[in-house]
């Protein structure tokens, strides 16, 4: 018996079966940077249409966390598919600089030092803080496999960027968008500085809920009354019901609403006003034991009337408001101008003071009686005692409720009066204008975006820009010290922000330039005709800082271009940039910056948690990658549904390796099987290919379509999804199982026809996973000799060359038959190799009975049925003549299946029986197949 090994044609690639990620990826990410392949990438497009996503900037503020990183990795797979399928589109990455993380990071270290630094110093150190941080996360970013201008990244802190951002907010004072005054805004007490809407987040807090008393002594009251009715002033009172007892001291009014029904009940020995429908509930909780109700009245009948605030000489007249609800409470409502939206509002309108006499860390000012000195929170209590004392307390108890915390510290935050400078929703119609965007010009994904956003939009207040700290942009304007008037004409505050494109470090200009300098000659306030200024000394929200983004950069770089086609981030951003770039466009532009939004959901745990470093379910980015690789990582992020929330876990990433190496598998067997093939000379034309090879190249550019527009429509599972099934079903399990016979064995058309296939379908593959399996897809195409890759030096600037295999319809459905023939062939098999009769398909001789289309697919022209099924022999017969044991399928008529020992003897090389083997001398234990490639005929 001969060795006939080395007269096969087996595998030879230099491409490993072991991945070694984590030592290989740092030598391809060195090779990207040697070649530039970010901007080879983008080259190779020159000419085509543009697509611009643009890059909403990371906080610069420690390291990147899984959040994080599977945005950019979103982001780097939209780029390189939309490169990769015909279009130019450049990512330019940027990062947020300024705001209060960074500056409370730089006041810890400096401690007491803070205060007595010029704000010049202490606006070097926080920039120094940023950009160190913005080079840590860069490289985080880089290792991920993510191409980019990283060399010339947009930021928020640079001079032309902080220009760009205050001749916006230029540009909204000269459209008379820009508002100064005192209204209650969001504050937080431990970070001293107010805060915007997108700034706040929610989560249970226990407050403190309380009924209480005012008395209503209004000689009025006797004629809402029925005739007759004996009345005692002292002893009437309204009720009402609040859970921030702190904000009773600067109470100004009770408001009803004007269309409920209330009533005066009479209730151990008092007259008690409150809504009809919430008597019952309140006289349970009070401990009344079935209060009269003496009159019956509409909530517009109780205008006017005069309330005295419980523990100050002071009256509280009743007003109406149609935010009252009867939801709980009493269904009169304690209003305090100076400390919420509604009470502002109606306050207003009614003329009543905004008062709120607390200093920025949340205490009461000196002249606060009973509560001088007190924090908010500490003042709760007190309070209460207070209402004890007067004999004013109804009830207390505790409640847990959804309350409003900064987003930065997490502190409760509290609503406060104190003046602000705002841009108006109303004032040339922005909130309408930016509703009919959300509404028609912009597409949202996933849908629901739509609705969030707009609703957003359609109930937020007033936009407060303003921030009581130093590290931002500041705001343009001058401030009278005399009346508190401010100055801020356009032209005068444009001329400004040419000084901060001009200067070294941007706006510290506004911080280091003489007053003198800034001021206008001889300007005089137009209020009081003095002329003492100060400097606005307030920034800039973040907010307006990254929303103006578009400015910025989309209409200042060269290689972008405003509106973006797409805005990509994490689904808090509706509130946050999707929100804040709106606005910022609409205002000035009056159109939106973007025409698609794309939300992703947060990265949980295994089990759904959020990640918390005190449950200690955190997985970080850089764990991954020490583990399995980055590659493994981008694999995660295109296999989940990214527009719910995300798991994360070892299991799952386990899972996911399996995947990969299956995926590198099928890559590695194309390779190897390519060693000796050069597509110039030795491809086929589709037309004299085999039919089973013209329907595998079929399939496989049917694939390339579905990815293509899964990537098209950002649904990157199912890119995920149909790579893995192409390499484990399609390919391994399939057409490679059945060719890899005629490629070790075969020569001639035979081999070269398999070949044509091999090399499109790893094209197609390296092409269409290069997006995600980035590394791997540059590692295999290295691997590939130069003359045989279509495209330049990197796997980016691939062009998959057109392709013209495609089958009829009729053709797809006879293979698709076959297809099902050898299933049932399998499963006809099976039995025998479970009782041991045979060890490998090989073995068996099947005969198949068929009719009807079956008979006619099975009768395919060129089909080699044996290599089809991997079986040595076929007989194809009439179904009428099966016999009556013959294995058949429910699912599929017209065919039946026997199985038997295949006859004749195993040829030594291919390993199938023949009964025709030995028929040359020279080599009897050869079939005649083998016999003529060893021969060379």
């Amino acid at each position: 018996m001969s060795d006939y090994k080395q007269t096969l044609k087996l595998p030879q690639t230099g491409f490993p079966m072991k991945a070694n990620l984590k030592q290989k990826e740092p030598e391809i990410l060195k090779f990207w940077e040697e070649i530039d392949a970010y901007g080879a990438m983008v080259a190779a497009n020159e000419g085509y249409a543009t697509y611009v996503l643009h890059d909403g900037p990371p906080y610069a503020n420690g390291n990147i966390h899984m959040g994080t990183a599977m945005n950019k990795t979103l982001k780097d797979i939209v780029v390189k598919s939309r490169n990769m399928g015909g279009r130019q589109a450049q990512y330019v990455p940027g990062w947020d600089c300024h705001g209060l993380p960074i500056e409370h990071k730089v006041e810890t270290e400096l401690k007491k030092k803070k205060k007595e630094l010029p704000a010049v110093t202490v606006r070097k150190l926080c920039r120094e803080y940023a950009l160190k941080f913005l080079d840590i996360q860069r490289k985080e970013f880089k290792r991920l496999g993510v191409l980019g201008a990283w060399d010339k990244p947009y930021m928020t802190l640079d001079p032309k960027y902080e220009a760009a951002t205050a001749r916006e907010l230029g540009n909204f004072m000269a459209k008379g968008s820009v508002i100064r005054g005192k209204k209650p805004i969001y504050w937080c007490c431990s970070c001293h500085t107010a805060l915007a809407e997108a700034e706040v987040e929610y989560a249970d807090h226990s407050s403190p809920s309380i009924y209480v008393r005012f008395p209503l002594a209004d000689k009025r009251v006797q004629e809402l009354l029925p005739a007759g009715t004996k009345w005692d002033p002292a002893k009437t009172f309204v009720a009402i019901w609040t859970t921030t007892p702190w904000t009773l001291p600067d109470n100004m009014g009770v408001c009803v609403h004007p269309e409920f029904d209330y009533v005066f009940a009479e209730a151990d020995g008092c007259l008690y006003l409150m809504a009809e429908r919430l008597l019952a509930p309140c006289a349970e909780i009070f401990g009344w034991d079935a209060p009269k109700v003496v009159a019956r009245l509409s909530g517009a009948n109780l205008e006017g009337l005069e309330a005295c605030h419980p523990f100050y000489k002071r009256k509280s007249p009743i007003i109406l408001g149609d935010h009252v609800t009867l939801d709980a409470g009493t269904g009169c409502v304690h209003t305090a101008p100076g400390h919420g939206r509604e009470d502002y509002e109606v306050g207003l309108k009614y003329g009543l003071e905004v008062y709120s006499p607390l200093d920025d860390a949340g205490r009461f000012l000196t002249d606060v009686e009973f509560f001088a000195g007190l924090t908010v929170f500490e003042a709760n209590p007190k309070v209460i005692e207070k209402l004890k004392q007067v004999g004013h307390l109804l009830a207390q108890e505790k409640i847990s409720h959804s309350y409003p915390h900064c987003w930065r510290c997490k502190e409760p935050v509290i609503f406060r009066a104190t003046t602000q400078w705002f841009i108006s929703m109303e004032a040339n119609e922005l909130r309408k204008k930016s509703l009919s965007a959300i509404h028609n010009d912009v597409r949202w994904i996933p849908a629901w975006g739509e609705e969030r956003i707009g609703n957003m939009i359609e109930n937020r207040p007033d936009w407060c820009i303003s921030r009581q700290r130093t590290w931002g942009v500041p705001i343009v304007a001058l401030i009278c010290e005399d009346c508190d008037e401010a100055y801020f004409d356009p032209a005068w505050v444009m001329g400004v922000v040419e000084k901060f494109a001009q200067h070294p470090t941007g706006c510290d200009y506004w911080f280091e330039a003489p007053l003198e300098e800034i001021v206008p000659t001889g300007l005089k306030c137009p209020k009081c005709g003095r002329s003492h200024w100060r400097r606005e000394t307030d920034i800039l929200d973040v907010w307006f800082d990254s929303g103006t983004s578009f400015a910025a950069v989309l209409e200042q770089r060269p290689e972008l271009s405003c509106p973006a086609d797409l805005y990509l981030e994490g689904s808090d951003q509706h509130r946050g940039w999707f929100h804040s770039s709106l606005l910022a466009s609409m205002g000035t532009r009056g159109v939106p910056p973007y025409k698609a939004v794309l939300t992703h959901g947060y990265v949980v745990d295994g089990d759904g948690r959020k990640m918390s470093k005190s449950i200690g379910n955190v997985i970080a980015p850089q764990e991954i990658i020490d583990k399995h690789g980055a590659e493994i990582l981008r694999m995660w992020v295109s296999a989940v549904n990214y527009q719910e929330d995300v798991r994360i876990s070892d299991e799952i990433l386990s899972r996911l390796v399996d995947a990969y190496r299956r995926i590198r598998n099928t890559v590695r067997f194309l390779l190897g099987n390519l060693a000796d093939f050069d597509p110039a000379a030795d491809a086929v034309a589709p037309k004299d290919m085999l039919p089973l090879d013209r329907f595998a190249l079929d399939l496989m550019e049917r694939r390339h379509k579905t990815i293509a527009q899964a990537y098209e429509d950002f649904e990157f599972h199912k890119v995920y999804h149909t790579l893995h099934n192409l390499c484990t079903t399609d390919l391994s399990a399939f057409y490679l199982d059945i060719i890899k016979d005629r490629l070790y064995v075969c020569a001639g058309l035979e081999r070269r026809s398999a070949q044509t296939v091999l090399h499109r379908a790893l094209l197609i593959l390296l092409h269409d996973m290069a997006p995600v399996l980035s590394f791997t897809a540059e590692e295999a195409w290295q691997t590939l000799p130069e003359a045989t890759r279509p495209g330049g030096k990197s796997v980016f600037t691939m062009r998959l060359p057109d392709a013209s295999a495609s089958l009829s319809d009729a053709e797809r459905q006879g293979f698709e038959l076959l297809l099902a023939a050898r299933g049932e062939v399998t499963r006809a098999i099976e039995p025998m190799r479970k009782a041991g009769g045979i060890g490998h398909s090989l073995d068996t001789s099947v005969s198949l009975y068929a009719d009807g289309d079956m008979a006619n697919a099975l009768a395919t022209p060129g089909l080699d049925l044996r290599e089809f099924l991997i079986v040595s022999k076929v007989q194809v017969r009439p179904l009428a003549e099966a016999p009556a044991d013959a294995h058949a399928s429910e699912e599929l008529a017209g065919l039946k299946v026997t199985v038997d020992r295949a006859p004749g003897d195993k040829c030594q090389r291919c390993w199938r029986y023949d009964e025709a083997l030995g028929q040359d001398a020279g080599h009897p234990d050869l079939c005649p197949r083998c016999t003529a490639v060893v021969l060379g005929n």
